[in-house]
């Protein structure tokens, strides 16, 4: 299903795609970018579908966009009138989120201006005592975890870390012998820089906006991501010394094992595909990847792990969170993710390695095969 929506005062132009009700609910965060397209919409709609079946999730896929620079002051007033026009499905079917340049707090606020709560407010309204539900789910977004940050921000990120972790265990290889290049240093791509920073691997590479930034030793990621401001950009003016300074372009041609691009949707396409010298690809990005370059990539040898397999922690975690599976306890969702992650990373892996199946590939068959529903989605 297509819904399209006008704004009556800025002209900005809104989509919402529903790909897959099950138990008559669908999740899929809300994005803001210009040039924002039904078709980026339709990609992403099908691209949670099937992350919630990799991982067994009860419920279906969905996407909302908006074409609007997210850094116009009339930003946050587009996007409440947005959620306003899509009310009948955010209140009773469409589980929504943070996505690129709508962070969660943000949509968050949006929803309790409107009387809704929280943007899970489709799936907590289910639960016999909604209150309770609510303050739950609350708790367990904002525990606090190591690094000064919350739980619910850098969960995502948790799992592409753990997601190129188990590539370089696969191969063999440790992490200090690991180099990682990061496009995007955002909630996404800063929360997997600093976890593969706090796990030895060497990030030698990170670029956001404004550039790209390179040092061979290894980039000292606390100090960067302190530099950031509201839009996932680094300070130049601040930058420690012995740092080199490139074009944004830079990043994909980077000498390192394991290239991340965790920015906008379509970074890697057929033009600069040939450009990049990673041994894989680690899609924390939604349709990081377009499908011809993947196909350039895979004749090359170069494995592209899917996003509804490297960063579906993100959504995996928030339903765990609803269904009461995890708790406010960082520890035990890591530890869950973490053991996940490792386990489909090194199967996705191994069918490459033996049968030269692509990852894409198998993480479809998963996506193909859900769990069956067993009954109606219970919300504790």
């Amino acid at each position: 299903m297509r819904l399209q929506w006008t704004d009556s005062i800025t002209g900005a132009v809104g989509y919402l795609v529903v790909h897959t009700l099950r138990g008559g609910l669908a999740t899929g965060g809300t994005r803001m970018r210009s040039g924002c397209t039904v078709t980026e919409v339709e990609d992403l709609a099908r691209g949670m579908a099937n992350k919630t079946a990799t991982f067994d999730l009860p419920i279906g896929g969905a996407k909302g966009g908006i074409d609007f620079d997210p850094k116009d002051p009339r930003a946050v007033e587009v996007l409440e009138r947005f959620c306003e026009a899509m009310r009948p499905w955010i209140d009773s079917h469409w589980v929504t989120a943070e996505d690129l340049g709508v962070p969660q707090h943000l949509i968050d606020e949006v929803f309790e201006k409107l009387g809704l709560g929280q943007s899970y407010h489709a799936a907590i309204r289910r639960a016999d005592d909604p209150a309770a539900t609510l303050e739950r789910v609350r708790r367990g977004l904002d525990a606090a975890v190591e690094g000064g940050f919350l739980l619910g921000d850098v969960i995502g990120g948790y799992g592409v870390a753990h997601a190129c972790l188990a590539a370089a265990v696969w191969w063999g290889q440790v992490p200090a012998a690991t180099t990682v290049a990061i496009q995007g240093v955002g909630t996404m791509g800063g929360a997997a820089a600093y976890y593969l920073y706090e796990a030895g691997m060497k990030v030698t590479t990170v670029a956001d906006a404004a550039g790209t930034l390179h040092c061979a030793e290894g980039l000292d990621i606390p100090v960067l991501l302190d530099l950031r401001d509201g839009f996932g950009e680094i300070d130049r003016s601040r930058l420690p010394a012995g740092i080199e300074q490139l074009p944004r372009a830079a990043i994909m041609s980077a000498e390192v094992d394991i290239l991340v691009p965790a920015a906008i949707s379509y970074a890697i396409t057929p033009d600069n595909s040939f450009d990049v010298r990673a041994r894989i690809i680690v899609e924390a990005a939604n349709a990081a990847t377009t499908p011809e370059a993947e196909t350039m990539l895979a004749a090359r040898g170069i494995p592209v792990l899917p996003d509804f397999v490297a960063n579906a922690g993100a959504v995996a975690w928030a339903w765990w969170l609803l269904l009461g599976e995890v708790d406010d306890t960082p520890q035990n969702s890591f530890d869950r993710l973490r053991t996940i992650m490792h386990g489909k990373v090194a199967l996705l892996l191994a069918a490459w390695a033996d049968q030269a199946i692509t990852p894409r590939e198998s993480g479809h068959r998963w996506a193909d095969e859900p769990a069956p529903l067993m009954g109606a989605v219970v919300i504790p």
